[in-house]
C-alpha cells in the first residue's frame, strides 16, 4: 500500500478533475487525454459498450468537440470525492451544454463516476463511466432531466 497524503492527495484529483473541465470548455483532446492512464477503461456515453486504451479513447472526444462549434460549458454539480491510498473515486451530475455546428443547441444533465489511480507519482483517470437514464418504453435516453 502506498502511504497517502489525504489533503495533498485531495487537491491534486481535484486539479485533475478541473483539468478536465477546462479540456471540454477548450475542446482539447489533447488536454483531456493527458489526464487518463494509458490503459484507461471508459464506459461512455456513446457507443460501443467500452474503450480501452487512450488511443481509442480519444476517438469519441475528437467526434464529439468536432460536433460543436464554438464552446462547450461543463458543469459539475456537488462532484464527490473519496480518496484512499493510491486509489480514488469521484462522481458527480454533470451539465453539458453546446451549439452543434447544425445549429442544435444541446444541454443536458448526465451521469459522470471516475476512478483514478496514483501512477508514478500523478494522478490519472483509470476509468470513467458516463450515461443517461433510459426510457425503456421507449427504448431512449432521456435528456430533459435536472437534478
Amino acid at each position: 500500500m502506498t502511504q497517502t497524503n489525504e489533503p495533498t492527495d485531495e487537491a491534486e484529483i481535484r486539479s485533475v478533475i478541473e483539468k478536465w473541465v477546462q479540456a471540454f470548455r477548450s475542446k482539447s483532446v489533447v488536454a483531456a487525454m493527458a489526464l487518463h492512464a494509458p490503459g484507461i477503461v471508459s464506459f461512455d456515453i456513446v457507443p460501443p459498450l467500452r474503450y480501452v486504451g487512450v488511443d481509442v479513447y480519444s476517438k469519441p472526444f475528437e467526434a464529439a468537440f468536432a460536433a460543436f462549434e464554438g464552446a462547450i460549458d461543463l458543469e459539475l454539480r456537488d462532484p464527490s470525492l473519496t480518496v484512499r491510498d493510491d486509489i480514488a473515486f469521484t462522481f458527480s451530475l454533470n451539465r453539458f451544454v453546446g451549439t452543434m455546428t447544425g445549429g442544435q443547441e444541446s444541454d443536458y444533465w448526465f451521469r459522470w463516476t471516475a476512478c483514478f489511480q496514483k501512477i508514478d507519482g500523478k494522478w490519472l483517470i483509470m476509468h470513467d463511466h458516463t450515461s443517461l437514464p433510459t426510457d425503456f418504453a421507449s427504448g431512449k435516453a432521456v435528456q430533459t432531466l435536472d437534478p
